[in-house]
């Protein structure tokens, strides 16, 4: 995977740069696993606006992932290519498998046409790169991804471009992974993780460079508080350039610094050994 700098022919192309996707083999998607993709414009089900800066941008097409795999146990599986997802940053694979199935899942690094994967969880298969079984099956001190919270529920650590978690230790009915965050937690050893990391990692090298092509990723300009009236935010308003002396909030009021942003649900919280780190706030509590 690289990334592509351009000659600074104008303002835009000075500072940005694209993605090769050297992985990529196959252009065009799979119609039978395409689905339409509802754009909200961050508005709720009242039509209210919840999430400021979301709407317009380009058409897309929702690539149906398998982020599951269990009814494919035991049945081998072909990749037929690595394709573009404008839905999420990593590629995905189109896979065949032996009684004619077509499935999307995440291609991790490494991955190309031509491999074989496979699923199971029972009888132990070997770890190689693609193939998802129960945590209790992977040897400890291997890079997983797509790891389930809950058996059966779908994969939901692990998912982004670049990211893996180390599988350190089993104990019990527990699993303990180190998350991408730096986090150390638990998971039920019943859970199933896919062998390998998520390729694409030089997305985060990616440089935008221009609004233009933000505003084809559906993102619209935001405008900051202290610039608003006084109706309009809670920060703005006030003869001339003025903070107010108030702490940096949201448009509704909410601490927009130093709160926690978690979902605090019990069972999940109960599982995490070490809490994440912040460059800026230390470890969080």
């Amino acid at each position: 995977m690289g990334i592509r700098v351009y000659k600074p022919t104008s303002a835009g192309r000075r500072n940005a740069s694209v993605l090769t996707h050297d992985e990529v083999t196959k252009t065009t998607p799979e119609r039978s696993l395409l689905e339409p993709l509802n754009r909200k414009g961050g508005r709720n089900h009242q039509g209210k606006i919840t999430v400021r800066g979301r709407g317009g941008g380009v058409k897309r097409m929702y690539r149906k992932i398998d982020f599951k795999r269990r009814d494919r146990d035991g049945i081998e599986g072909t990749v037929v290519g690595i394709e573009y997802d404008p839905n999420r940053t990593c590629h995905i694979a189109l896979v065949e498998y032996t009684d004619g199935a077509k499935r999307y899942i995440l291609a991790p690094k490494g991955m190309t046409d031509g491999h074989t994967v496979l699923s199971s969880t029972e009888e132990p298969i070997e770890p190689s790169v693609g193939n998802c079984m129960p945590l209790r099956h992977i040897p400890t001190g291997m890079d997983v991804h797509a790891v389930e919270l809950q058996p059966g529920a779908g994969a939901k650590f692990c998912r982004a471009a670049g990211m893996s978690a180390r599988l350190t230790n089993k104990e019990g009915k527990f699993a303990t992974l180190v998350m991408p965050s730096g986090e150390t937690r638990r998971v039920l050893i019943d859970c199933r993780a896919t062998i390998g990391v998520v390729g694409n990692s030089d997305h985060q090298n990616r440089r935008i460079g221009k609004a233009g092509l933000s505003r084809k990723l559906g993102r619209r300009p935001k405008v900051r508080g202290m610039a608003m009236s006084h109706h309009a935010h809670p920060l703005g308003g006030g003869e001339g350039r003025s903070k107010g002396g108030r702490a940096p909030v949201s448009r509704s009021g909410t601490l927009s610094k130093g709160g926690g942003t978690r979902n605090r649900k019990k069972p999940s919280q109960d599982l995490i050994i070490r809490r994440r780190k912040t460059k800026r706030y230390g470890q969080l509590k």
